[in-house]
């Protein structure tokens, strides 16, 4: 094995440190700008380079201790050993690089909002049950392998304090050698699990949960076999705060990833859409945007998921002092929204899935809809989609970072865009 002396210039969008020799970038797991390290260099079929540190020579004073004890192990984070204004400038950065590729240069950006720690309230968690015990946190980088975690720093303290306790009934629930996936959210009304398994469950193990439930005051337990939605323990119906309006999550359903990270993307959103009297939601879910705007705006909200429309509906009946809530079930990858059918609409926020709303996008793009708001957890599918609306006549205003996910390579972005008038 050789080892070579590098100097750490950079880190990339996957959060490696990046160095160069002989004009090739070589990517260093764990590298810090301004480290200078010893690595052993190894290269891919596709002939990228990467690097392990066998020794720091010289740390950057960029470098930071650990947040975390299972960190480099755990694949949840990929930034915690750098220091906050170096993970403040890589978020720029790196928005900055992808922006670029797409055209867009010397654009407006905001200083990131990076969410505290101790604050997510939603997590995905998986389980595998050993002869005597559980095994409960999140899968191994670039693997299957499950790493067990005690507690999380991103994640609530609240959230953190079922981790334990759900360990030792899982202990009694599952088979041998089974595995399990937990979507964990804390809502308003406490938290809400969502257990998948392939296993049907007995009497016994739906005492122990209802056991663990009222323990604990967990708000609700549904367990997933196949296509089979079970619920175990509903104690109180799991609601979500938005902006004054309580709807009600579907089991396992989206949320913002944190309290903070909601309440500045609607402040961004709403913020955008002023002076614009009809609105249309776009992949509105519960309807995160849509009551917030409703307030002072007439809303059409589309969304393809029918629990999360129906949530956002039944919410939407028993609310009061709004302008206009209309819903429509309707898929947006197969079936777009036509730009004729936006007419008489004077903004349009979408938030979709990572992949991005290409095909939305390209009707829009030959629309009259004067503010367009996107809202995205992908940078590169956003920049992708932001150039069609550029290409159809959209001008650039704003980029707004918003990071609900600390010291990990996901980012969530708005961008603001307004349909030039022609000459």
């Amino acid at each position: 094995m050789t080892l070579v002396n590098l100097d750490i210039v950079a880190i990339g969008a996957q959060g490696d440190g990046i160095a160069e020799q002989d004009g090739q970038a070589i990517f260093v797991r764990g590298g810090v700008t301004g480290d200078r390290v010893e690595v052993a260099i190894t290269a891919t079929k596709s002939g990228a380079k990467f690097a392990d540190i066998k020794q720091i020579i010289e740390p950057s004073p960029h470098r930071v201790e650990d947040r975390c004890a299972v960190y480099k192990k755990c694949g949840g984070c990929q930034l915690q050993h750098i220091s906050d204004d170096l993970y403040a400038n890589w978020i720029t950065d790196r928005l900055e690089a992808v922006f670029s590729q797409h055209g867009f240069n010397d654009i407006d950006m905001a200083a990131p909002r990076i969410t505290p720690a101790g604050s997510r309230r939603r997590l995905s968690l998986k389980a595998l049950k050993l002869k005597t015990s559980v095994v409960l946190g999140f899968s191994k980088e670039s693997s299957h392998q499950i790493v067990d975690v005690d507690a999380c720093p991103v994640a609530e303290p609240s959230l953190n304090a079922l981790f334990s306790p759900l360990r030792a009934v899982l202990v009694g629930v599952l088979s041998d050698r089974m595995t399990a996936k937990i979507a964990m959210t804390m809502t308003t009304s406490g938290a809400d699990l969502l257990i998948e398994a392939s296993k049907m469950l007995t009497l016994t193990d739906r005492e122990a949960l209802v056991a663990f439930a009222e323990a604990h005051d967990v708000a609700s337990i549904h367990w997933q076999e196949g296509g089979f939605l079970d619920p175990v323990a509903i104690r109180r119906e799991p609601v979500v705060n938005l902006d004054g309006f309580m709807t009600a999550l579907p089991p396992g359903g989206f949320i913002q990833a944190t309290d903070f990270g909601q309440k500045s993307l609607v402040a961004e959103v709403v913020g955008a859409c002023e002076g614009y009297t009809r609105v249309a939601d776009l992949f509105s879910g519960i309807g995160t945007f849509t009551f917030p705007l409703a307030k002072t705006h007439q809303v059409l909200a589309v969304e393809g998921a029918k629990p999360a429309l129906d949530a956002l509906t039944n919410a939407r009946n028993q609310a009061s002092k709004l302008k206009q809530i209309v819903v429509k079930h309707r898929d947006l990858y197969r079936r777009p929204l036509q730009a004729f059918e936006f007419k008489g609409f004077e903004a349009v926020v979408f938030d979709p899935p990572r992949a991005g709303a290409k095909e939305q996008c390209e009707e829009l793009a030959i629309s009259d809809v004067k503010r367009i708001v996107a809202v995205s957890c992908n940078p590169n599918t956003l920049a992708r989609d932001l150039r069609i609306l550029a290409d159809g006549g959209y001008r650039l205003d704003r980029i707004i970072p918003i990071d609900q996910f600390l010291w990990s390579t996901h980012l969530e972005v708005v961008a603001v865009m307004t349909k030039e008038s022609p000459e």
